[in-house]
């Protein structure tokens, strides 16, 4: 990682802070302890992936950095309210998220359904802020509904609970993980991009390349790591999926087809900003980020 990618992920990562700390509700309005869950369950963890993609996409662009920063906070609380959710004991059960206690071991199951539901909620009328066109306001909202649906995020996750115990194809989970983890990667690039232009078909088509490439490599590398890594440095539970019986690439492919699998997608991601030039390079490197990450 260079200095001047690692600086500015840093400057994104406290924006964002600062950004969703405006974005959530304060803890002391009522309904105060739901608000405090929710800021519980988005603040002060994560490596804020989605929002960098964002970010990174909407400055190839020069898009607003106002309207990045709603767009990237929508998006995050998207994915903390799937996590919130995914860590329930209807769920994944599990008791450890991002470093600490998970939402419903910290305050109770009940209040981390509706931190789920409220986030939600927060995220579409986050993603309405500002003075921006309100014909793209509308695009950028179907976007996230789109892929946080039974068509994306839920779908897969839906899938995922069906599969547990049950052998699927290598291609049966790469459309799992297209949904569960894909959609919502490939929304926040094109949420990204949307906010500085109207894309072209050709620039839509290398974009939507590049985020079906890191998307699935997200999803391989979190394999990997579940197979390989400790829950210290993964700040949440490890090797999960092979206790829950869960299909994953490490069981499919093995280990070592897996880190193959992971290194092809970062040279298709990479393949698919060709045509941007040095413009992109932030996306590459967040592409470099998403296979070398170790938690």
């Amino acid at each position: 990682m260079s200095e001047a990618f690692s600086a500015w992920m840093k400057s994104i990562q406290v924006l964002m802070e600062e950004a969703l700390g405006e974005f959530l509700p304060a803890p002391t309005e009522k309904p105060a302890r739901l608000h405090e869950a929710m800021r519980y369950a988005v603040l002060d963890g994560g490596k804020r992936v989605r929002p960098l993609l964002v970010f990174a996409a909407g400055e190839l662009f020069d898009a607003p950095k106002s309207e990045l920063a709603c767009a990237g906070a929508a998006v995050e609380m998207i994915h903390a309210y799937s996590l919130v959710h995914d860590d329930m004991p209807c769920m994944d059960d599990d008791e450890l998220r991002r470093g600490k206690p998970t939402v419903h071991v910290k305050f109770d199951e009940a209040t981390a359904l509706l931190v789920g539901d409220a986030l939600q909620s927060q995220a579409f009328l986050v993603l309405t802020e500002g003075e921006g066109d309100a014909v793209r306001k509308l695009a950028k909202v179907r976007l996230l509904a789109e892929a946080s649906g039974s068509f994306g995020m839920c779908g897969g996750q839906a899938i995922d609970l069906d599969s547990v115990g049950v052998f699927l194809s290598r291609g049966e989970l790469e459309q799992m993980h297209r949904l569960k983890t894909g959609a919502l990667l490939r929304a926040s690039v094109l949420l990204g991009a949307w906010s500085g232009k109207q894309l072209s078909s050709d620039e839509t088509a290398a974009l939507d390349a590049y985020a079906r490439a890191t998307g699935l490599a997200f999803q391989v590398v979190d394999d990997i790591l579940d197979a390989t890594a400790d829950s210290a440095v993964l700040g949440k539970t490890a090797g999960k999926d092979a206790a829950d019986n869960k299909p994953t690439y490490v069981s499919i492919l093995g280990l070592s087809e897996s880190q193959a699998l992971a290194e092809k997608l970062r040279q298709d991601a990479h393949h698919a900003l060709k045509d941007f030039g040095s413009a992109a390079q932030r996306l590459r490197e967040l592409a470099d980020l998403i296979v070398d990450r170790k938690n």
